[in-house]
């Protein structure tokens, strides 16, 4: 029997803005290391040891607004055969582990889905791939198991699970409630009488035993999945569910739309087990967790980037673009970007939303996109704008290539500063190296490819009464692009 890894990769993370942002969410950022949170998920399976044997194939669950740079993250650890079922848009993860249950039975093949989210901290991945082993007979025999982190404090962040006896003598338990996120005195409560553990949003089960559950609860969002991936369109790893099918799904969780509902439906006759782990797990929901599991100083102080500390300690600083010099500081996150700075106490990370709503509804591009982009062929930054003009630095891979396309309301002016261009221009094929350039003027056909064999670096100037990204129109793509 394989084990499936399915991997969440769809919430926005909106509680570590401003490095995370809706098109470039907390799993795709590196918050730790050299991996991002995304990369360090998918190695995680890779390395089961024993008798666990592993799909070679990896699903993957993502908004298809950051489809790209999804697939150039799984490329850049070596994952060659995965399924990246491209979500319109969101609704919850009782739909998407749905659609990833729907594609493995698509082959014929009734394996153990291994649940996970894309934006989790596991440190001792040893103990993972225990509890993993210890819950994986429980599976096989058709039960629903969840894994529940071993609480280290009275958290109120977290929901909780209230556990019952072992089952057969063993890790596994009997999953007896879920229950919401507490108040600290109902939290340390719960700690203290052993017999709850944190929700992990990790779950393993049959893809079969998963269809029947939400068949059961949820006609409706299976129907729904169902039709979406049945006239689903497969463009190389993405698999492009149907719009409008999914459209009509229902929004719920897991916890919500299945597991909180096994107890009391007997007559179904599928269990519901924990086991629990304590393997240094986080979800890394908010900035003073990032902080909690990062490596600190003698002072309590983490920073990462060109940081200076002096008379601090218990500080988070995070630097991405510039020298950031901290003084006198307690208990404080610093996070700095090209395009924005936040400045909190500890105490008030889980209240970023309300900034983000500010921004939102003053019209902040900050709350969607970083001043660096990533496209499919590279990246672009936005290093600078004013009224009619604005320049980028566009870095193009080997073998990238923009699309043919034009512009009605801006022309655009290319500086080679480094690699090979070819360049199409209206009728004219151009080849430029370093330290050449050209024009293109308004509303003329134009294309940018690396021809060479290093990233290819160019200086965009644009001019123009109108330099929105929503100003082209696509002729041919290599992408699939069509807007």
């Amino acid at each position: 029997m394989l084990l499936q890894p399915v991997i969440l990769s769809g919430g926005s993370g909106t509680r570590l803005w401003p490095l995370s942002r809706e098109k470039h969410p907390k799993q795709l950022l590196s918050l730790f290391n050299n991996e991002t949170m995304l990369q360090a998920t998918a190695q995680r399976v890779r390395k089961f040891q024993g008798e666990i044997e592993v799909s070679p194939k990896l699903i993957v669950v993502c908004n298809e607004e950051y489809r790209f740079i999804t697939a150039e993250q799984l490329r850049e650890i070596d994952y060659q055969n995965c399924a990246l079922i491209l979500e319109p848009f969101g609704r919850n993860t009782a739909p998407a582990v749905t659609l990833a249950a729907l594609n493995a039975c698509a082959e014929d093949q009734d394996s153990v889905l291994l649940i996970m989210p894309a934006d989790h901290v596991i440190a001792d991945e040893e103990k993972f791939h225990a509890v993993v082993a210890n819950g994986l007979p429980q599976a096989l025999q058709g039960a629903m198991v969840t894994f529940g982190i071993v609480p280290t404090r009275p958290e109120t962040g977290y929901g909780y699970i209230e556990i019952g006896e072992s089952i057969n003598g063993g890790a596994p338990v009997a999953l007896k409630n879920f229950v919401e996120k507490p108040s600290h005195e109902v939290a340390q409560q719960y700690v203290a009488s052993g017999d709850y553990v944190w929700n992990s949003g990790i779950f393993m089960m049959r893809a079969s035993v998963w269809l029947k559950a939400i068949q059961h609860f949820n006609l409706a969002m299976y129907q729904a999945c169902e039709k979406s991936i049945r006239e689903a369109k497969v463009d190389c790893d993405f698999v492009r569910i149907d719009k409008t099918a999914f459209a009509e799904c229902p929004s719920d969780s897991i916890d919500y739309a299945v597991m909180e509902k096994l107890a009391n439906t007997p007559e179904l006759g599928i269990r519901g087990c924990v086991v629990p782990f304590d393997a240094g797990w986080s979800d890394v929901g908010a900035w003073d967790a990032v902080w909690q599991v990062s490596d600190k100083d003698a002072q309590g102080n983490s920073a990462r980037g060109d940081v200076i500390m002096e008379d601090s300690k218990d500080c988070l600083v995070i630097s991405d673009s510039r020298l950031v010099a901290c003084l006198g500081l307690e208990d404080v996150i610093v996070v700095e970007t090209p395009d924005a700075v936040l400045v909190t106490n500890k105490q008030n990370t889980c209240n970023i939303k309300r900034i983000i709503t500010r921004l939102k509804d003053n019209n902040y591009l900050q709350t969607d996109n970083h001043r660096k982009v990533y496209r499919p062929w590279g990246h672009y930054d936005s290093v600078d704008s004013g009224e009619h003009f604005q320049v980028k630095r566009i870095v193009v891979k080997p073998g990238g290539s923009l699309s043919m396309q034009l512009h009605h309301y801006r022309a655009e002016h290319w500086i080679v500063v480094s690699g090979t261009a070819r360049v199409t221009r209206g009728d004219d094929i151009l080849h430029l190296n370093a330290n050449q350039s050209t024009y293109i003027p308004l509303g003329v056909k134009h294309r940018l490819e690396n021809i060479g064999t290093i990233d290819l670096e160019v200086v965009e100037v644009q001019s123009g009464t109108y330099l929105g990204e929503d100003d082209i129109v696509r002729f041919g793509d290599i992408y699939g692009r069509v807007e």
